[in-house]
Order: structure tokens, then C-alpha cells, then sequence
């Protein structure tokens, strides 16, 4: 296997592999399809705040009920996790199988919470439980021009 394959944490590891990341700790998430631009700029920014970056990734069910498609994603939950851990700035990647990250957010318990400037930070459950310990949340600049969706979208016509 790949050296990058051991940022892959399977979800009964998670607290024990997040004790000894370098703190502080950045979490962020979302089903990652085809890697683009926007997601590693907007990865690289996540963890320029912090000193590890943990991505919790949706798994491929929990993709589906996100409304994105009957066909997305398109890459499966382990190509994806895969495509993930290999970035630099991607410390530890766990799937999650929920409609959102709150129960792994309860047991990472980061110092920051990041989404990207599509979402209104301010009405995210996962933004009242991080800041309910002392976290922080914030939501990253969106990169206009790239989505996955678009991309697909192209790549079908």
C-alpha cells in the first residue's frame, strides 16, 4: 500500500488517531466526487489554520441523500478517501455513514469547524456544538467556477 493510505482511519480509531495529531486540529467535510481546483485550494486554506486537518468524507449512501443525483458520487467512498489522503494537507480522512458530521465532530472535538463560503456557517448544527466547547467556526471563500456538478454536467454534453 501507499504510504498515504495510513491517513486513512477507520471510524473505531478515530479519538486515539486525532490524540497524537498536532494541535491545533481542523475539521471539515463533504463527498469530495471528482478533486478540483476548489476543493484542494479550499483544503490547503483549512489547514493553514490549524496544524493537522481532519476530513470527514461521506460515504456513498450518505452522498446519495444529499440530493446530488441518482449517479453521484461517482468515485466510491475508498477512491475518494484515497484521492484525499494523498494531499499534503489532509492529515487523517474517516468516513461517515450520517446525514451530517455532528456525531464525529462530538468525538474529534476540533479547535476549528470549516466549511466552504457556499454554506451559511451560522446555520449549521455543527457550528453550535464546536463553538459549545470553544471551538471556532468559519466559513472559507467559495472558488467560483469549479464544482463537481459543473464539471459532470460538461463532461455530459
Amino acid at each position: 500500500m501507499a504510504p498515504f493510505t495510513d491517513k486513512l482511519c477507520p471510524p473505531g480509531e478515530l479519538e486515539s488517531r486525532v490524540a497524537v495529531l498536532p494541535q491545533p486540529v481542523v475539521f471539515t467535510n463533504g463527498v469530495f466526487d471528482i478533486l478540483h481546483r476548489g476543493h484542494v485550494t479550499y483544503l490547503a486554506q483549512a489547514r493553514a489554520m490549524g496544524a493537522s486537518l481532519v476530513v470527514g468524507l461521506n460515504s456513498d449512501v450518505s452522498a446519495r441523500g444529499l440530493g446530488k443525483g441518482p449517479d453521484r458520487p461517482l468515485n466510491t467512498g475508498l477512491d475518494r478517501a484515497c484521492v484525499l489522503a494523498a494531499l499534503e494537507s489532509v492529515s487523517l480522512v474517516v468516513i461517515f455513514a450520517e446525514p451530517t458530521p455532528v456525531e464525529l465532530l462530538r468525538r474529534v472535538r476540533p479547535q476549528w469547524y470549516v466549511k466552504g463560503g457556499d454554506y451559511d456557517i451560522e446555520t449549521l448544527a455543527e457550528t453550535a456544538l464546536v463553538r459549545s466547547w470553544g471551538g471556532q467556526a468559519r466559513a472559507l471563500p467559495f472558488v467560483d467556477g469549479h464544482s463537481t456538478t459543473a464539471l459532470v454536467a460538461r463532461i455530459r454534453r
